[in-house]
């Protein structure tokens, strides 16, 4: 009931009072799930908006801005190194020192910690570069970090991208019709789709030895959709939700799955994430500007880094790591070989790398993912049980929706209709239809995992 209430009491508002209305639903929606933990990011709100002020009204005075903005990254940094971090430092320093015996912290991961930490940095980072001007209005500020379509799994909204639109935003019935359909489309992908294949996954990740190579290969692609499905379903709700109160949030995927390299599988995936590392780690570092080498490193420290933003585990720093040397391989020479040779052989090698890499960002546990190594190679026999097969043979309808979704041709086979009436007739039908199976599989089925919650 949260979002029609939501949406009626946004447009019953004076336009110059809804950015406060939505600023209170934002933290009744975020306090629903975490009441204390809100506390937390109204925090992150007054430091980032008090820094921005302070920034912004003493620019001649170098010093004292450089130290307040200094100071601005220490604190977010420090919270989300605490709350995210604190556990893993503490149990690697017990591992690599264990007589110092240090007490392992153990606190609960507030929702969407990483994305709105990053969001209040942008502004920051991009204030003290003048790059845009300080928000004076603390509601306006507040609103663009709790905004609710996105705070929980992104996409990442930089300020620079919204500044414009939290104060002279123009809602319209045309804009709203998009975001419902939009909506809908990234809640097709979450229900119908990724809970799907997560399921399937599931069950032939826990048949162990009796999945053998077939279902270990056929679980990891499994996988391989529900992640997509899952992030890109949450993307393009959140997407829409921002469409229905007059916002326009950067796209955050463009059919990665279609990508010959893993450079450009990188510039189709969670787009918001690489962006980010881009503006305000890559280039600062130094880009590709001063020579091949410290190029090299400095895509190494942007991949470490986006490895350990994922999670608090070893896994995803070997994950970052993994896609670090790749692309520094095809910086160095690959690239070069992968556009003259025909593209189904380099995307065949794209999908390799991508599915290989989803088995290390899965497995939080390394013996576990050394035993699903060396099953995909054969360590458990080749053939899979008589249940196994009957499980995949059920799905391979589900499956085939999902490899024709992950590419752009439904989108441009729907396109080649030209009649704007028999448009405007499917569109509303598939709108119902989508609307009722997806409430009905809500209703019939307690199976609604969120991968994205815990990053």
């Amino acid at each position: 009931m949260f979002l029609p209430i939501t949406l009626a009491l946004y447009y019953i508002t004076p336009k110059k009072f809804r950015n406060l209305t939505l600023f209170i639903v934002d933290l009744v929606f975020y306090a629903w799930g975490e009441p204390m933990l809100v506390i937390l990011m109204l925090v992150s709100i007054a430091v980032n908006y008090t820094a921005g002020i302070l920034i912004g009204l003493n620019r001649e005075k170098k010093k004292l801005t450089k130290t307040v903005f200094i100071l601005d990254i220490i604190i977010n940094l420090g919270l989300l190194g605490f709350f995210k971090y604190a556990g893993f430092i503490g149990e690697t320093l017990n591992i690599v020192l264990p007589f110092l015996n240090i007490p392992v912290i153990e606190v609960a991961l507030p929702i969407g910690i990483s994305f709105y930490t990053f969001q209040t940095m942008s502004y920051t980072i991009d204030v003290y570069r003048n790059t845009v001007k300080m928000q004076k209005n603390i509601i306006t500020f507040g609103t663009y970090v709790s905004l609710f379509p996105q705070l929980i799994a992104g996409p990442i909204v930089r300020y620079e991208d919204v500044a414009e639109q939290l104060v002279n935003r123009k809602e319209s019935l045309a804009q709203f019709t998009d975001g419902v359909k939009m909506f809908l489309i990234g809640l097709a992908k979450k229900i119908l789709l990724a809970n799907q294949m997560g399921a399937l996954w599931d069950t032939l990740r826990e048949g162990g030895a009796s999945a053998g190579v077939l279902g270990a290969w056929i679980g990891i692609i499994a996988y391989t959709f529900q992640i997509y499905f899952d992030f890109s379903g949450y993307s393009d709700m959140a997407i829409g939700l921002g469409r229905m109160f007059g916002f326009e949030f950067v796209k955050n995927f463009d059919y990665p799955y279609i990508s010959k390299s893993v450079t450009e599988f990188w510039r189709r995936w969670h787009i918001s994430l690489g962006t980010w590392f881009r503006e305000y780690v890559y280039i600062p570092l130094g880009g590709n500007r001063k020579g091949l080498g410290r190029q090299l490193i400095n895509i190494g420290v942007v991949w470490f880094l986006t490895g350990l933003w994922h999670g608090a585990s070893w896994n995803f720093i070997l994950w970052g790591l993994y896609f670090g040397v790749l692309l520094s391989i095809e910086k160095i020479f690959l690239l070069k070989l992968l556009k003259k040779i025909p593209s189904a052989f380099a995307h065949i090698y794209t999908i390799i790398i991508f599915v290989f890499g989803w088995v290390l960002f899965y497995f939080e546990d390394i013996g576990e993912m050394g035993a699903f190594i060396l099953r995909l190679f054969g360590s458990d026999g080749i053939a899979a049980d008589a249940n196994i097969k009957a499980v995949i043979f059920s799905y391979i309808p589900l499956l085939t929706a999902a490899l024709l979704f992950s590419t752009p041709l439904p989108k441009k086979l729907y396109k080649m209709i030209k009649n704007p009436v028999a448009v405007g007739i499917l569109d509303n039908a598939l709108c119902i239809l989508v609307m009722v199976i997806c409430t009905a599989e809500l209703v019939s089925s307690d199976y609604n995992p969120f991968l994205y919650f815990k990053f």
